[in-house]
């Protein structure tokens, strides 16, 4: 038999309900044999899916209210004047007419639901009916808590633009209570997808609204916000109880088979890889068995799968700059027509691909892609003997054939790559390709074809190959994209999987290292030469180098850095600097969204209160006390940190480092910068990378535990001192109870018991020791516990005179105000806003009104607190920051 030309042809059924009933549209005729079947193992299909389209029109719909509400709130004159503008266009318009439309089309509101429930039982579809029934019920419901609000709560702009006043006095309904339902159900049930219907109910729609409105019995933005309403929980309803799987089965695939010219016998499902939010649109695969001829292989594409890794893909498309696919919304008939000429295109190119011989529509949710089979095995599932060097090569000149014509493949990764039975390399899943790729997205091709061959053949080798094939330059010029957001989804869970084993073997080798360390130090014979003291430091010594030669030893170099560096040993000069592929970091978009909350909530706060007259009496000489207490702060977290480093470092220093830090919490969260920056400045005193960070590890563990101590300590005194409306003794109690129940759950929980056992595992093979070494000199343990508890009074008096400018009769006691510096300071540090910026000032303004000092006084005391710890010292941290890295002191 002659296969048909390769023709886009469109389906035996077009109308909405051909996926229903499949089998009785497609199988029909003559030629159907009897013989055709579908693989027993073919899985069933989920009866019901949730679509990530419902989800969006859901989100769209909740932000058209809340649009449709803040015009009716800020634009009144706007809303006043369209309502004008319609009474005058419509006032000229017959009685009798509004009185006719008004009637029609109330009947046709009822009826129109009525008739099509009727047809959809008719056809046996009885689910949708259920879906469309829970939509209007749901929507009465957000209608009446809707009149609620508007009635009882919402602002008197909101309330004029969303009701009428009629003859009586009496107010409309802001939403229409049997409208929304209407709209939801006929949503829901999917009238919009059937055009007779849907020409229907506009008319109706539009009939009821023009009615409504010439009879003064609402206003247009109550229409808008009725149709947002029921459109909005129609979608919503859907997303959370699912739609009806149209999905084509394998029975649908060979009636389609047979609609374009072939005679199928069976249909097996191949086994396929597992869905991914970036591979999940690859689509299933059957291999199908003909008549007569070679057997096929037909994949089949509906819009389920489709638009799995919808939200994944909108992501890296905002988050990266221009390397993504373009195809988060894409139709089907243009994913069929991608996939076609990418095929053609790469077989064009002299890459082996597979050929294409024929595609078709599968009704209107799914296409078929009908290609010659080729057999084979995956470069997965294939051993590691079977993977020698010619087969590396092979992949590679497939690679250079496709870049030879610019298409990029995009997703080389080993089940995308097939070796034949003669050990012929085969590109497959060419759908998320891209013709006349730019010089970016190849190179990212190439990079990762580098990392995909390294997993399983070594860096070495898979370097070796490539240089063999692109020559050396190609390959230097990919080392700024070898980097893992550059990468396939599936690839860099790899790359983290592994990366987790080193990390448990190089934790391991620490722990026995540790241990061998104890069991072989010398018995009380071997040290009775030397003195006690002695005979611990040096067992101690000992033990520490034992840990860091084991650290050393177990330490392996990742993939991609083992890839640079054989790129780099035959192009010594190729630039490696990662290039910059992301718009926006997660962190960074938190840190806005944060910030921007935090900075609204607090300045609507400040709005709100009158500070003038505070501000004009204040007592300048106690802001000159905060001034003092806040600079004593560096020197006490210079203290803080040295007396966990028994390494000698110059202390002067140490406070300029300090204050660099008030510099780099202004880029960076406050629970980051500082660690970040002590580390750095530690490894350039002199002390080893690994023991730099156990320092600062031993000096925030410390800090955990004394800001931990001080809070229930205050906490408890604030609440014996009876003060009416601040009682932290309760809350001491019920953040212990909280406490308790946490580390209940964490023990019951297998996942987060090995989380934290491992978490716990590592702390003990880093920062503990190091903790140990400062006990054995009690004056560092004391320097660092007297430089924490210096800070924390150092802030607390900073806080209290600052306060004291401007209310000198201020009543607050020390432990309430200790407690309230406490519990902001925590907020602060969890808070990914550079130095808790907003999250701060809100927490110590709210605590401060709580304990009973007015918002006039609180909020222009907690900004001059803020100014002198935290804006203020910006541009000293930044000299000292520059002084100290020119010097190489940091």
């Amino acid at each position: 038999m002659q296969p048909p030309p390769a023709a886009s042809t469109p389906g035996a059924d077009s109308h909405p309900d051909a996926p229903e009933r499949p089998t009785e549209n497609m199988d029909s005729g003559p030629e159907a044999p009897h013989t055709d079947r579908v693989s027993g193992d073919e899985p069933l299909l989920a009866a019901r899916v949730h679509r990530p389209s419902d989800l969006v029109r859901l989100l769209v719909g909740v932000l058209g209210i809340i649009c449709v509400l803040a015009i009716a709130a800020f634009a009144h004159g706007t809303a006043s004047g369209l309502e004008q503008d319609i009474s005058k266009g419509t006032g000229q318009t017959p009685d009798v007419f509004i009185k006719l439309a008004g009637l029609i089309s109330s009947i046709a509101v009822l009826i129109l639901p009525v008739a099509f429930a009727i047809e959809r039982l008719i056809k046996r579809d009885g689910l949708r009916i259920a879906d469309g029934v829970l939509a209007a019920v749901l929507a009465h419901g957000v209608a009446l808590a809707t009149d609620l609000w508007v009635s009882e709560a919402a602002p008197a702009t909101i309330r004029e633009a969303l009701t009428q006043a009629t003859a009586n006095g009496e107010l409309t309904d802001p939403v229409h209570g049997y409208l929304a339902p209407v709209i939801a159900y006929m949503t829901a049930v999917g009238m919009a997808r059937r055009p007779r219907w849907r020409v229907a109910l506009w008319a109706v729609l539009l009939l009821n609204s023009f009615a409504v409105l010439v009879g003064r019995q609402t206003t247009p933005f109550s229409i808008i916000v009725t149709v947002l309403i029921g459109w909005t929980v129609a979608y919503g309803t859907l997303y959370a109880v699912g739609s009806p799987n149209v999905r084509p089965t394998g029975q649908t695939l060979l009636a389609g088979l047979r609609h374009v010219g072939f005679r199928p016998v069976t249909a097996m499902r191949a086994e396929d890889v597992p869905d991914s939010a970036e591979q999940g649109d690859r689509g299933r695969r059957y291999l199908v068995t003909l008549e007569d001829g070679p057997p096929l292989d037909v994949t089949v594409v509906d819009r389920e799968q489709q638009a799995q890794g919808f939200f994944y893909r909108v992501w890296r498309q905002v988050t990266l700059r221009g390397i993504t696919q373009r195809r988060s919304i894409q139709s089907l008939r243009q994913a069929l027509e991608q996939e076609a000429l990418l095929a053609y295109a790469a077989i064009a190119a002299g890459a082996n691909a597979p050929k294409l011989i024929a595609t078709s529509e599968l009704g209107p949710d799914a296409v078929m892609l009908v290609y010659q089979h080729l057999g084979g095995r995956s470069l997965d599932s294939l051993p590691d003997e079977e993977i020698t060097d010619e087969l590396l090569r092979g992949a590679w000149r497939q690679v250079k054939a496709l870049q030879s014509r610019r298409i990029a493949h995009r997703r080389l990764v080993g089940d995308a790559i097939l070796v034949d039975r003669s050990g012929r390399v085969i590109l497959t899943d060419l759908r998320g390709g891209e013709i006349a790729a730019g010089d970016v997205v190849l190179r990212m091709d190439v990079a990762q074809l580098l990392t995909t061959l390294g997993l399983r053949a070594g860096a070495e080798r898979a370097v070796a190959a490539a240089v063999e094939v692109l020559g050396p330059d190609a390959v230097a010029d990919s080392l700024p994209l070898l980097q893992p957001i550059a990468l396939s989804r599936s690839t860099r869970a790899t790359l983290r999987k592994l990366a987790r084993e080193r990390s448990q073997r190089e934790r391991e080798a620490v722990i026995e290292a540790s241990h061998a360390a104890k069991a072989a130090e010398p018995g009380a014979e071997d040290a009775g030469a030397v003195s006690g003291r002695k005979a611990v430091r040096a067992e101690k010594k000992a033990e520490k180098g034992a840990i860091e030669d084991a650290l050393e030893e177990a330490r392996e170099e990742d993939l991609l850095s083992q890839i640079r560096h054989q790129v780099l040993l035959i192009r010594p000069q190729a630039l490696v600097e990662p290039a910059r592929l992301e718009r926006i970091r997660p962190r960074t978009l938190v840190s806005v969204i944060a910030g921007a909350f935090a900075a609204y909530f607090l300045i609507s706060g400040l709005m709100a209160n009158d500070m003038s007259e505070a501000i004009a009496t204040a007592d300048w000489r106690w802001a000159g006390v905060a001034v003092l207490f806040s600079a004593l702060s560096y020197p006490a977290a210079a203290m803080s940190l040295l007396g966990f480093v028994p390494e000698k470092v110059p202390f002067g220093r140490t406070v300029k480092a300090q204050v660099a830090g008030s510099f780099v919490k202004l880029v960076a969260p406050a629970a980051i910068g500082g660690v970040a920056l002590n580390t750095r400045f530690l490894q350039r005193a002199g002390v080893r990378p690994g023991l730099a960070v156990a320092s600062v590890g031993a000096s925030q563990l410390f800090g955990l535990a004394s800001h931990i101590t001080l809070l229930m300590i205050f906490g408890y005194v604030t609440g014996t001192e009876r003060t009416p409306t601040l009682t932290p003794s309760r809350t001491v109690i019920a953040g212990l109870l909280t406490a308790a129940v946490l580390a209940l759950v964490v023990t019951a929980v297998p996942i987060l018991r090995r989380f934290v056992v491992t978490r716990v595992r590592s702390l003990f093979a880093g920062v503990v020791p190091r903790m140990l070494d400062v006990l054995q000199r009690p004056q560092k343990l004391i320097t660092g516990i007297g430089g924490m508890l210096l800070l924390t009074a150092a802030f607390v008096m900073c806080l209290d005179a600052s306060i004291r400018a401007f209310d000198s009769d201020a009543r607050l006691s020390y432990a309430t105000i200790a407690v309230v510096f406490l519990t902001a300071n925590a907020l602060g540090s969890a808070v990914p806003t550079p130095g808790g910026v907003g999250a701060v000032e809100g927490a110590l303004i709210a605590a401060l009104t709580v304990a009973g000092l007015p918002t006039a006084i609180a909020a222009p005391a907690v900004l001059l607190y803020r100014l002198l710890t935290f804006w203020l010292p910006v541009l000293p941290g930044w000299l000292f920051f520059n002084n100290l890295t020119r010097k190489e002191q940091l």
